[in-house]
């Protein structure tokens, strides 16, 4: 029982350690991983593990384009939130609306374009095997 909860909790530790460090953060979002679960459900025939992240971004502040190797869905918890998905027109959720986003779709626009901090709480299910929750775009030529 003891080795099955130390298993547990380094696997927890390592995966947020691996899923925080891989977003960039060199942009205008904050993202801090609350939890990583191991699903029992597969994801393409592969294990999967879901992710769930708080991010929070400053008024007139932006993240930078992305992609995730898994379906994600969103609730804003606080402020406004610009979406912006594929080339669907973006489109701005206020404190308690949800989101959803298709597996490897570019997320181009997120963004707060309100006067107070927009809080964020997001679930991405993921293979086991993904070095990154979030892929950055290539910036193209």
């Amino acid at each position: 029982m003891i080795r099955t909860l130390l298993t547990l909790a380094a696997g927890i530790v390592v995966g947020a350690g691996v899923v925080y460090a891989s977003h960039p953060h060199d942009d205008g979002e904050k993202v801090k991983v609350i939890s990583v679960t191991e699903v029992k459900e597969k994801l393409d025939g592969k294990e999967a593990t879901a992710t769930v992240v708080e991010v929070t971004i400053e008024p007139g502040q932006a993240g930078l384009p992305h992609r995730h190797p898994g379906p994600g869905f969103g609730y804003v918890a606080e402020g406004e939130y610009e979406l912006g998905i594929d080339d669907q027109p973006s489109r701005v959720l206020k404190a308690g609306e949800t989101f959803y986003e298709p597996t490897g779709c570019l997320h181009r626009v997120t963004k707060n374009p309100g006067k107070v901090k927009t809080r964020v709480i997001a679930v991405v299910l993921h293979p086991r095997d993904a070095k990154q929750i979030a892929v950055p775009e290539s910036k193209k030529d």
